[in-house]
């Protein structure tokens, strides 16, 4: 077939063969494309009203699959099978997908893919990162996913499961380029360096211009290709009208290869190919230091592919006997039954049902002396059993495991950028344009006092104040920071906790699970009504029914009576207590005035000579039949923090629903002289709202639902490992390993943080204005202006290395 490449196809840029007509009209004219795929793809972005990316776009896009075999290809992404691997539920309608996009290629396909698929009022939320070409959609799953998958194929984007492998497989190629590009520029700068050698001792005629024409032509790959991204992102940022530090880079490699091509053609003035090689390599040196880094922070909060084993023992029951049989993650769903041996990684969440050993914690807690496991203890995905094996109940799979749910909490705190990030890069953006400035004023003036100076003289200058330092003095110090904080069990899932932990002035703990362990045990039982002979076993009973299916902390003293009772329409009243049937009677379990409210009587007040202990009151409708003690213990390690806290400066308050006996007495025990009881949600956010109102920043701690509603209202909110899982998706921060402790080094390890920005920024700041003047004055050349930045740059980031240990 003959080719004409006088008219490239309008969609992906590849040749029109010439007996071939695809026209597609576009802003009013006829655009001719290469074939029925591209025509295909133009008409439905033209058909949906969005022909204006045509006009935003920077670059050809991929050429799409014109035999995409068929749509049913997109049918096997609605099995639940398939899901598991790369859809998260968020409730009973609305699921999140995530998903790798194959054709980004600029800033405008994610105009395009964001206004396609918010056409579908299915979707609730798309959110399109262009550089790593992820795509999250937030949908109503009663519309099935293959239809979101054919809408993306459509426009040109063909999607594939985020999962954990093509995520690595992304990686991988990343550093692979990115190696590659600092290949080319290395070889370009040893060679135009060495060609530079004869240029400058002598060689003349024929020679100088050989040489000058041998330099450019290994100087023209780095430019073209090493030093591509750089001009990519400054067209970009120009056609988006928003400078960034690549503007100054692409101009000062663009027009100092544009110079020196034209004093190679015409035989007149200067070449500086080593100059442009030289600046490129280290300029791309330096960046590939921030992407290790970055890369690091990311492996530092673990990575599924790297810790999950690729199989499961599952054991299955046949004629009576049980047996082993070995079956892939993907097959693994709740109910299962595995057997993990010594040595080996929990593959999923589940409870164990046989056996007892040890467990390493270290990957979600960092502590690394290992778990006593029993029956009916629960463990965690990515975790290693070490010294018998264990049978266990499979709970969570795949993205349910609370392993994926750290790993995505991890990835939305490196995604969203704190208010000091922000301001960095306004100051940043500031920064460039009045560089631009000075750049035409010293220009201007060498060209007037001595012009043959005039354009490298403003190169340098353009290079060497680069504001690259400045931008990289609070990302590099944030993702330290937070690494470091990771590794001692406090994970940061919002991007503003490390700033706004500097301006805390007030901490709130709740109690019950925060202050104390929550681990409750009965410890009396005082009958109430006279005619009330049911024995203890039986009264406990009766409570361990009320409290099946609750997650609260004080329903796990009832766990050795459980399944002796049935209870129906169980209803659970926040911060008051349960209420169901049992055996056609109703009885409630909870505080006085839950009880109070229900029989519409006085009650009497719990014994003063245990004022210490958590009463529960058990009533059946017509009169309270007993109250039961239970007793927790204090966290061993909550007394110093409390100390560590004072000794700051910062107020202690404690908010508990307990009664007030048990609030006042853990109050007096730690040394805290604000305290609430009783407290309900409500009044725990009102007393949250008047101490903000009056101007204190506000950490809270906390573990239970009835947290949620201050946690979420918090300056800072930090949840208990052990909190709910509605109490960890609403908090800032979640303590991995339960270690109060942690806290107070969290306060540290943000004021050390804050210290490093300061000093990151002062470095950056003095860099320019001593290099500013030097380089106006002539007395920098290109290349050592290239070094220049970058060592700025490297010294910013190795500074900010030192917040990892």
């Amino acid at each position: 077939m003959s080719i004409s490449t006088s008219n490239p196809c309008y969609h992906c840029g590849l040749p029109v063969p010439e007996a071939s007509y695809y026209p597609v009209r576009i802003q009013g004219q006829e655009r001719l494309m290469c074939c029925p795929g591209c025509q295909a793809v133009a008409s439905a972005i033209v058909d949906g009203g969005l022909e204006n990316f045509y006009q935003f776009r920077t670059t050809a896009n991929e050429r799409p699959d014109a035999n995409p075999q068929g749509e049913t290809r997109w049918n096997i992404y609605d099995l639940d099978e398939v899901q598991s691997e790369f859809v998260i539920p968020f409730d009973e309608h609305f699921k999140q997908a995530n998903l790798l996009l194959e054709g980004i290629t600029c800033a405008a396909c994610t105009w395009l893919i964001e206004t396609q698929l918010k056409k579908n009022p299915a979707i609730q939320s798309v959110t399109v990162n262009v550089s790593t070409h992820r795509c999250a959609i937030v949908w109503d799953s009663r519309e099935s996913l293959s239809e979101i998958f054919r809408s993306l194929a459509a426009i040109g984007y063909v999607p594939r499961p985020a999962t954990d492998d093509q995520q690595q497989q992304l990686i991988k190629k990343e550093n692979r380029i990115a190696l590659f590009r600092i290949g080319v520029a290395g070889f370009g700068m040893m060679q135009a360096m060495m060609v530079a050698v004869g240029m400058y001792t002598g060689a003349t005629d024929f020679w100088l211009d050989f040489l000058r024409w041998l330099s450019m032509l290994v100087a023209t790959p780095v430019v073209f290709f090493s030093a591509w991204p750089f001009f990519q992102a400054a067209w970009r940022s120009v056609k988006m009208r928003h400078l960034v530090m690549d503007v100054p880079v692409a101009l000062a490699i663009g027009l100092a290869y544009l110079a020196s091509v034209w004093a190679t053609v015409t035989s007149t003035g200067e070449v500086y190919f080593e100059s442009v090689s030289m600046f490129t390599f280290f300029l791309l040196l330096g960046r590939y230091v921030e992407l290790r880094a970055r890369h690091r922070n990311r492996l530092a909060f673990g990575n599924l592919a790297q810790l999950m084993p690729l199989t499961a023992c599952c054991l299955r029951e046949e004629n009576g006997c049980e047996l082993e049989q070995n079956l892939p993650l993907k097959m693994l769903k709740p109910t299962d039954l595995i057997l993990v041996r010594p040595g080996e990684t929990f593959p999923c969440d589940g409870r164990v049902v046989s056996g007892q050993s040890a467990v390493v914690e270290a990957l979600l807690t960092g502590e690394s002396n290992p778990v006593a496991k029993a029956i009916g203890d629960r463990v965690i995905a990515g975790t290693m059993n070490q010294h018998s094996p264990l049978k266990v109940e499979v709970t969570s799979v795949a993205g349910q495991t609370q392993l994926s749910a750290i790993e995505r909490m991890a990835t939305r705190a490196a995604d969203e950028k704190p208010q000091q990030v922000l301001a960095a890069d306004r100051t940043a953006r500031f920064f460039i344009a009045r560089l631009l400035i000075v750049c035409s004023a010293v220009f201007a003036f060498w060209l007037w006092y001595q012009p043959q100076h005039a354009f490298w003289i403003t190169l340098s200058v353009l290079v060497v104040t680069c504001p690259c330092a400045l931008a990289l003095a609070m990302p590099a110090a944030l993702s330290a920071a937070t690494a470091n904080l990771r590794k001692r069990g406090f994970l940061v899932a919002r991007g503003h906790v490390i700033e706004t932990l500097n301006s805390i002035t007030r901490v709130i703990f709740d109690k019950t699970g925060t202050l104390t362990r929550g681990q409750f045990v009965v410890e009396k039982i005082i009958p109430i009504a006279p005619a009330f002979t049911t024995s203890q076993d039986e009264i406990l009973a009766i409570a361990a029914a009320l409290e099946t299916g609750s997650n609260h902390p004080l329903a796990v003293a009832f766990n050795p009576w459980r399944d002796k009772l049935n209870a129906t329409d169980v209803r659970q009243i926040t911060a008051a207590g349960v209420e169901g049937c049992i055996d056609y009677t109703w009885y409630r379990l909870g505080t006085v005035a839950f009880i109070a409210e229900w029989l519409d009587t006085k009650l009497t007040s719990l014994p003063p000579e245990t004022s210490h202990h958590t009463w529960l009151l058990l009533a059946d409708k017509n009169q309270p039949l007993a109250w039961i003690a239970l007793a927790d213990e204090i966290r061993p390690d909550a007394y110093s923090l409390i100390q560590h806290l004072k000794q700051q400066g910062i107020v202690i308050d404690l908010l508990s629903g307990d009664q007030p006996a048990a609030v006042s007495h853990l109050a007096q025990q730690l040394g805290i002289e604000s305290y609430i009881a009783s407290a309900t949600p409500g009044d725990k956010l009102s007393h949250l709202s008047a101490r903000q109102a009056a101007g204190d920043k506000v950490l809270m701690i906390g573990d239970g639902i009835n947290d949620v509603p201050v946690l979420a209202g918090a300056d800072v909110s930090v949840a208990m490992a052990s909190a709910s899982d509605l109490a960890q998706t609403r908090a800032d921060a979640v303590l991995l390993n339960n270690q109060l402790e942690v806290i107070g080094e969290a306060l540290d390890v943000a004021r050390r943080t804050r210290a490093v920005i300061r000093q990151n920024l002062r470095f950056s700041l003095m860099y320019n204005l001593l290099a500013l003047p030097l380089a106006a004055a002539g007395m920098i050349p290109p290349w050592l202006a290239a070094i220049g930045m970058t060592a700025s740059s490297l010294i910013v980031i190795f500074n900010a290395l030192r917040l990892v240990d």
